[in-house]
Order: C-alpha cells, then sequence, then structure tokens
C-alpha cells in the first residue's frame, strides 16, 4: 500500500526537521514569490474578535447576496470586501476590547489576547466566504425554491428547502476530506487564485507608510459610493443604461435592437452604475489584464461577429422571429410560451397540452449560447489534456514520491483534522438528502437513486476537476453534462432535474472551492481544524440566511420575479431564475430529446467542435514551437467569454471591459504603485458601498412604496429592441413588419 505524504512526515519529527538543500524553498516559482516560508505557531486565531468578525461578516454577506440576487442587477459581495473592511474593524477591537482574563474551571480565555493578526484575519474572511457559497453570491439551490414559487406558482415547504440549500452545500465537504491530501498538502498542487489573497493579506497588514492609510481610502470610498447610489439607484434610474441611440431613434426597430444595452448589442450605451458594472461578472477590478483580453477576445467574435451574422445573415433557426438578445422561451409565432399551460396537476409534462401548444424555440443568442457551452465543456477537457496533461500527470506523481516543501513541513505543526470529521459530514448531509428524496418526494421529485447518481458523478469528477483547478486554475463545471444526463433518463419532471444538477454539480463546486480555501489556509499557515469548523459553521450559518431571506422576499414582495406584473423600474425581475427556470424547462419538463434531438439537434455538433478546436491550437503550437503566442490560445476561455449571457447583458460586458482594461492595463502600467497599495481597496469599497445604500433604499422607501416619477426613471427606453424582425410576426408593442 502505498504511503501517503502525510505519513512519511508523520514517522519525521516536525519540530526538528533539518531541511536538505532547497528546502526551504517551494518548487513553484509563483508560490516562492508570493507566500512567505515564516510562521509564528503562538499567533492566537481562536479568538472572540475572530468570532464576532466572522459570523458577522457570514451572516452580513448571506443577506446582502441573497437580497441583490433577485434584482435586475444583482450584486455578489465577495470576500475581499470583507478583506478590506474587517482590518480596520479588528484593529481597532483590538485597542478597545479589555485585556482581562478570565477564568471558567481550567479554561483561561481573554477577549483581546493582543494585536490583530493575519491568521485571525484569513479566518474571518473564509468565515464570510463560506457564507457567500465562496463567492457565487447565495447557495445554488435557493434558485429551485425560488422557480417553485415564483415561476411554477407550486408550493415547496421551508424545510424542504432549507434541506436542499444545507445538503447541497455541505455535502461536497465530504469529498474534499477524501481528497485533501492529494490536492492540498502536495506542493505542486499550487492553486493559482489562492496566491491573489495570499498577496492581498501581505498587502493590508504591512505597516502604513505616509498619511493616506488603506483604511481611510476604503471609508472615503465607501461614502462616496453609498451616497452616489441613491442617484441610479432611485432618483435616475436611466442612469444605468442610458442609450444614446435608442434616444435617437426612439421608432427604429434596428437602431434599438444595436444601441440597447440590456436586450441588444449596446452600441453607444453606457451606465453610471456600479452595480451594473460588476454585476454578473464581479468587480472588473481584481481580474489579471490577461483574463480581460482572453474574454475580450471571445465576446467580440461571439457577440458582434456571429450574432449578428446568424440573426441578420442567416436567420438561423428563424431567429428573425424572436428578439436579437432573449432568455424567454418562445413559440413558432414569437410569442412568450405559456409554460403553466403544458404542467399537469402531479407537475409533469402535460404531452397533449404540449402537443396542442407546439414545440419550445429559444431565441438565436440563446441557442447558440447552449451550443457554446457544449463546446466549452469539452474544449476544457482536451486543452488541459494536451497542454497541461503531461504537467497535472508529473505533479500527481510527485504528490505520492516528492519530498514535502517548506509550507506542508510548517503546516504539520498543527493537528491535522480526524478523517472521521469528513466521514461524518458526508453521512450526515447523504442522510439528510435521502430523507428529502423519500420522504419529501412529492416537493423535490428525485428519487433516492437519482439522488445517489448525482452523488457518484460528484466523486468521480471531484478529484480531476480540482487537479485541472489546482494546476491551470480553470474549473469545468458539470451543470450542463448532469442537466443533460437526467434529462434524457427522465424527462418531463422540472424539479428532479435542478435538483439533481444541484447535487451533482454544486457538491463537486463546492468540494473544489472547500480545498481552494484550505490552500489559502495552508499557505497562511492556519490550524487545519480551525479552518475545517469555521467553513462548516459558515456554510450551514449563511445557507440558513439564504432560505430565510429568500423565503421573506418571495412571500412579502408581490409579483416578484413578474416583470409584466410588476410597477415600472421595478428591480425584482430575478434575471438569473429566470434562466434558471428556463434550464428547467428545457432539460426538465420538455427534456433534451424533443429540444437538442429535435429541432436544435445540429447544436449537439458543437461538443465535436470543441473537442476538435484544441487539438488544431496544438497541432499549429507543435508545427511552429517558436511562435509563443499560438500557446497563449485558450479554446475554452473563448468559448465561454459569454457563458453569463443571458443574464448578463452587452451593457455589462462593455462597462466591465472599460473598468477593467483602465484599472488593470492603463494604471496597473503607469501608475503601479496607487495600483498596488489601493486597486483592491477600491473595488471592496465600490461594493460595499452600493450593497448598504441598496439596503437603505429597500426598507426606508420600496416597502413604504415610495416612488415619483419623471423621465429619469422610465427606463433604458429601448422598447422596441425585444421586437421580432421577421415579417407577419407581431407582438404587443411592436410595430408590424
Amino acid at each position: 500500500m502505498a504511503v501517503t505524504m502525510q505519513e512519511k512526515i508523520q514517522q519525521k519529527d516536525p519540530e526538528n526537521v533539518v531541511p536538505e538543500e532547497n528546502d526551504e524553498e517551494s518548487p513553484i516559482e509563483q508560490v516562492r514569490l508570493t507566500v512567505s516560508n515564516d510562521d509564528d505557531p503562538s499567533l492566537p486565531v481562536w479568538t472572540f474578535r475572530m468570532w464576532f468578525l466572522g459570523l458577522l461578516s457570514c451572516a452580513l454577506l448571506s443577506f446582502l447576496n441573497t437580497f441583490f440576487s433577485y434584482r435586475a442587477e444583482p450584486l455578489v459581495i465577495t470576500m475581499i470586501t470583507v478583506q478590506v473592511a474587517t482590518l480596520p474593524l479588528g484593529r481597532i477591537m483590538a485597542r478597545v476590547l479589555p485585556t482581562r482574563k478570565f477564568k471558567i474551571r481550567s479554561c483561561e480565555f481573554t477577549l483581546n489576547p493582543g494585536p490583530f493578526n493575519m491568521k485571525e484575519h484569513v479566518l474571518i474572511s473564509i468565515f464570510a466566504n463560506a457564507g457567500s457559497a465562496f463567492g457565487n453570491g447565495p447557495a445554488y439551490a435557493v434558485g429551485i425554491v425560488d422557480i417553485t414559487k415564483a415561476f411554477y406558482f407550486r408550493n415547496i415547504s421551508f424545510l424542504a428547502g432549507w434541506i436542499l440549500v444545507i445538503a447541497t452545500q455541505v455535502l461536497g465537504y465530504g469529498w474534499a476530506g477524501i481528497m485533501r491530501k492529494y490536492v492540498v498538502d502536495p506542493a505542486e498542487m499550487w492553486w493559482p487564485s489562492s496566491l491573489v489573497q495570499v498577496s492581498l493579506f501581505r498587502a493590508l497588514h504591512e505597516k502604513e507608510e505616509g498619511k493616506s492609510s488603506r483604511g481611510k481610502f476604503f471609508l472615503v470610498v465607501l461614502a462616496c459610493s453609498f451616497i452616489w447610489y441613491i442617484v441610479p439607484g432611485f432618483l435616475f434610474p436611466t442612469l444605468s443604461s442610458l442609450s444614446l441611440l435608442c434616444l435617437a431613434f426612439p421608432k427604429s426597430v434596428l437602431a434599438q435592437q444595436i444601441g440597447s444595452g440590456m436586450h441588444g448589442l449596446g452600441i453607444f450605451s453606457f451606465t453610471f452604475d456600479w452595480a451594473t458594472i460588476a454585476s454578473y461578472l464581479s468587480s472588473p477590478l481584481v481580474y489579471p489584464f490577461f483574463s480581460i483580453v482572453n474574454v475580450i477576445v471571445g465576446y467580440v467574435a461571439i457577440v458582434y461577429i456571429l450574432i449578428p451574422f446568424s440573426y441578420w445573415g442567416l436567420n438561423l433557426y428563424n431567429a428573425k422571429n424572436f428578439p436579437l438578445f432573449s432568455a424567454d422561451l418562445f413559440n413558432a409565432q414569437g410569442q412568450v410560451y405559456n409554460i403553466t399551460a403544458i404542467v399537469n396537476d402531479k407537475f409533469e409534462l402535460d404531452k397533449v397540452s404540449y402537443a396542442k401548444h407546439g414545440h419550445i424555440h429559444l431565441s438565436m443568442f440563446f441557442a447558440v449560447t447552449y451550443g457554446l457551452n457544449f463546446a466549452a465543456v469539452v474544449a476544457t477537457l482536451t486543452q488541459v489534456a494536451l497542454f497541461n496533461g503531461k504537467e497535472i500527470y508529473q505533479r500527481f506523481r510527485a504528490t505520492f514520491k516528492g519530498k514535502p516543501d517548506i509550507h506542508t513541513r510548517l503546516m504539520m505543526k498543527y493537528k491535522d483534522i480526524p478523517s472521521w470529521w469528513f466521514h461524518i459530514t458526508l453521512a450526515l448531509s447523504l442522510a439528510l438528502s435521502l430523507v428529502l428524496c423519500i420522504f419529501m418526494k412529492d416537493q423535490v421529485q428525485l428519487s433516492w437513486w437519482g439522488l445517489l447518481l448525482a452523488a457518484f458523478l460528484a466523486l468521480i469528477f471531484t478529484l480531476p476537476i480540482s487537479i485541472i483547478t489546482a494546476t491551470t486554475n480553470m474549473s469545468p463545471g458539470l451543470n450542463v453534462i448532469t442537466e443533460y444526463i437526467i434529462g434524457m433518463i427522465i424527462p418531463g419532471y422540472p424539479i428532479a432535474n435542478v435538483c439533481f444538477k444541484t447535487y451533482g454539480y454544486m457538491s463537486m463546486s463546492q468540494a473544489v472551492s472547500f480545498l481552494q480555501d484550505f490552500k489559502l489556509g495552508h499557505y497562511m499557515k492556519v490550524p487545519p481544524r480551525s479552518m475545517f469548523i469555521v467553513q462548516l459553521i459558515g456554510t450551514i450559518l449563511g445557507g440558513t440566511i439564504n432560505m430565510g431571506v429568500a423565503w421573506w422576499l418571495l412571500n412579502s414582495i408581490k409579483h416578484i420575479c413578474q416583470p409584466d406584473l410588476l410597477p415600472p423600474n421595478s428591480p425584482w425581475t430575478c434575471n438569473s431564475d429566470r434562466v434558471f427556470f428556463d434550464a428547467s424547462v428545457i432539460w426538465g419538463l420538455v427534456g433534451p430529446k424533443r429540444i437538442f434531438w429535435g429541432d436544435y439537434i445540429a447544436l449537439n455538433w458543437f461538443f465535436v467542435g470543441g473537442a476538435v478546436a484544441p487539438i488544431l491550437v496544438w497541432l499549429l503550437h507543435k508545427t511552429f514551437p517558436s511562435q509563443s503566442w499560438i500557446k497563449l490560445i485558450n479554446i475554452p476561455v473563448l468559448l465561454g467569454a459569454t457563458a453569463a449571457m443571458p443574464p448578463a447583458t452587452t451593457l455589462n460586458f462593455n462597462s466591465w471591459i472599460f473598468f477593467g482594461i483602465l484599472f488593470n492595463f492603463v494604471i496597473f502600467r503607469y501608475r503601479k504603485k496607487w495600483w498596488q497599495r489601493y486597486n483592491y481597496v477600491l473595488s471592496a469599497a465600490l461594493d460595499a458601498g452600493v450593497a448598504l445604500m441598496g439596503v437603505v433604499l429597500f426598507f426606508c422607501l420600496s416597502l413604504e412604496n415610495v416612488n415619483f416619477s419623471w423621465w429619469g426613471t422610465g427606463g433604458e427606453y429601448c422598447d422596441l429592441a425585444t421586437c421580432p424582425t421577421a415579417k407577419g410576426i407581431f407582438v404587443d408593442g411592436c410595430p408590424l413588419t
């Protein structure tokens, strides 16, 4: 039986290891340049400050991210905001809390053990990150509750929804425990994205020089962001999406299709709203410039070349019968499909009614987006196998026979996590899920065998995807594959489909995120048991708050998620849930056999194209090895550049690209010292200011039905952008062509 690295190290005395030559350096250059080789095990981490700020941050992020997820321009508050915001709070607590020691039986503790240290800061940030679904906003399973109640108008109990949220979030921890020794301890598994967090932590804890501290800068920007957001958020909403072409040509469908930032190509469309800039794609200030360039190339090729040619040139899939950009589902006459009419009393597909209403049709853009998703999933595997396969294999082999690096040896000073902690977590979450699928099957539709199949898929894919992410920073998703599999097996059950997808895709994704944060703790020398407890508690607390906020909003806001029934310019349009709902119809209710093996069968060729495209690039690279730029062509990134569309729009992308270039190329290149000191702080402050004012506006104005109407509250003024352009197709509010 092979001896693991951990066992090899434990055979030595971790306190008296004699370093061999080069043992004091990581074999990965990026790690050597970023991560400190020093550690102080005496620093306290299990402090009152950590618990207070960690629980508070987790609760706030869980509330705010769920609250904003229902809005037309959702804003995800990430761990970076907590990193920056809690630093001055921690230091203030270190100054004002009493240093007196308390004793309870044999236990002695103090509320203030000394200066606020970096390890406390890391745990607080991990606490918040676990509560915000590791940067994804609210828990993925909340979407199941949303579409059941707000789109299908069916009932689901709070208990069933809570079990879905908690079980799908926690199940991945079991997979992570099984894989941790292979993808956290080895130096070769270096998790590039964790180095960004390490850099920020070290920068924030460096001694401040000069008069302008990061803390003061953060507070000033937060105040400005907070005050400004009342303008686009309430007084002048048109500033969120200002289209010059729509204003110049109020009766031209073509001009509005080209100019609308929400439903068109977004030419000469602008925004003065940070929520619009950062929604869906997160803050552009935290992305490296090379990532932005890859997105630009793919985005321009798809949105400004492929889409116009397919719509106006080829009229692909009768594109002109439908809007240019739309996530809605249509009938053949261009009308929005009445989904509730094809759902029977048992919450299944009514085949007779479906035959009567006709096939479901997608807008050309939505159809092409699915095709690109097919291609991107396969292309990721091919790209990694060709360009990184040998490297990954060598690094994986090194986990069994390689020497531990300095960071792994330093971590051996701390008690490791017992394996049974992970096993118990896995067993309890599986048991809870089986209770859901057996005793509440009428609400979730998923059978016990479907749950076990989803769990098996997650288990199988967690290790390879963790290795890919740890070595290439690319993380393939299982959402499309899981939808396809269960849709082929049991079509006609929409909630069963999304439950299967959530258990298969999200438990794997949670495992990868858990492991990534564990690597951050590994680099920062945080005790492993503290990391596990903080992540587990943060996940349960965050998921519970996610569910509570969702339940409150769904039951308190009239016509939530129904744009046609909401007041004009209402933010509660649930754009992300609309896409989630459409996926449940396409893959679950109607099923891939009727759609992707019917009218849209040609889209399956995207699987082949995605597999072949990286091979062509690889052959080109082998043919011209001296041309280093060829290897920079990343097919999965190019294909997945518009993966967030829908619900993201061209306005989101165009503004995100503009500010990404401004800060991560222009300012980074010509004002690097300013960028190093303030870039991440600026991003965090802008996010926090918008989030706080958004909540204030809701409680002080929206709940009291305070509103007024003038030209600046009229929205984008691009109503004709959603009109079809085919002859004979008539939609209310659109000119007949």
